[in-house]
């Protein structure tokens, strides 16, 4: 179906394809954020908007500071100088459980699925303001009513995610492509605005990746906006509306997607030559889907 200029996309289609380019309507802008390790610099993102409603897919070369960037806007690490908001309200110095209940929730390359819990209690781990997590509501009771609406809302994820016959089962069963669905299932418990997947489909079985780009895409389409981290170009051309492109921690461009394919500061970044492939392996080697990838 055609766009119409009523689109979150269609709102950049005019947009001068340039770093740090005013949105129509952003639900994240980032200002001056900078990330230093030992005199490495890791960011240095001047100023970044993210418009509301569309799927940006953000890419670079390796330790080009993409999932140390999302660290740091929510609130998995500190930076060392720089302010970001989510809806014009400040993140900065914001916990990362606080910056989930207000509205920006993400996913990490290597799952988090805590393995000794069945599916289902990793999904209820993402319900917020649990009565029964205080002592008087949890001792006259008051939490039943609340339980019973999560437990509903985890099963219908899970259900829209192909994991509900897996209720019962430990995470750690679970191949990698599944702990990748359940980690964003668990991620919409909290019922977000903005969703941030770093590299959703790395160590995913062939199998399961067009499962999980529709399911990308379905976010877009029911209002939410859509940050990930990709290597894999030809994703990166079938799901994204706008592409951001780092290289050693500075937006050095973006645009549409065709826009980016031939853009020569991108090629320099990647490889610095003519015959230039962006599609490249990223920042770490993902386990092959089936294989524990507990984190460490």
């Amino acid at each position: 179906m055609p766009e119409t200029s009523a689109t979150p996309a269609a709102a950049l289609a005019d947009l001068p394809r340039e770093p740090g380019v005013a949105k129509p309507d952003p639900i994240l802008v980032v200002d001056h954020v900078t990330r230093s390790f030992g005199g490495l610099t890791a960011v240095d993102v001047d100023h970044l908007e993210i418009q509301r409603g569309v799927i940006t897919a953000l890419i670079g070369p390796n330790g080009a500071g993409k999932t140390t960037l999302f660290n740091l806007l929510t609130g998995f690490d500190r930076p060392d100088t720089g302010t970001w908001s989510l809806d014009g309200k400040d993140l900065g110095r914001t916990p990362s459980h606080q910056v989930a209940r207000r509205g920006m929730v993400r996913t990490f390359q290597l799952t988090k699925a805590l393995s000794r819990l069945t599916v289902l209690d990793n999904m209820l781990l993402g319900a917020t303001g649990q009565r029964g997590e205080k002592f008087l509501p949890g001792l006259l009771g008051l939490w039943r009513g609340q339980e019973r609406a999560a437990t509903e809302r985890a099963e219908a994820l899970l259900d829209r995610f192909k994991l509900l016959e897996k209720r019962d089962d430990y995470a750690g069963e679970l191949s990698g492509g599944q702990r990748k669905l359940l980690e964003m299932a668990r991620a919409l418990m909290v019922e977000p605005s903005l969703v941030m997947l770093d590299e959703p489909m790395a160590g995913v079985n062939p199998a399961l990746v067009q499962s999980l780009l529709r399911h990308v895409t379905s976010l877009r389409d029911e209002g939410m906006s859509v940050i990930f981290v990709e290597h894999d170009m030809d994703v990166v051309m079938n799901i994204s509306d706008w592409v951001v492109v780092l290289a050693q921690g500075r937006v050095i461009a973006e645009g549409d997607p065709q826009s980016i394919l031939g853009n020569r500061a991108v090629i320099d970044a990647y490889l610095g030559d003519d015959d230039a492939d962006l599609s490249l392996e990223d920042e770490d080697d993902a386990a092959p889907d089936g294989e524990a990838q507990e984190p460490t």
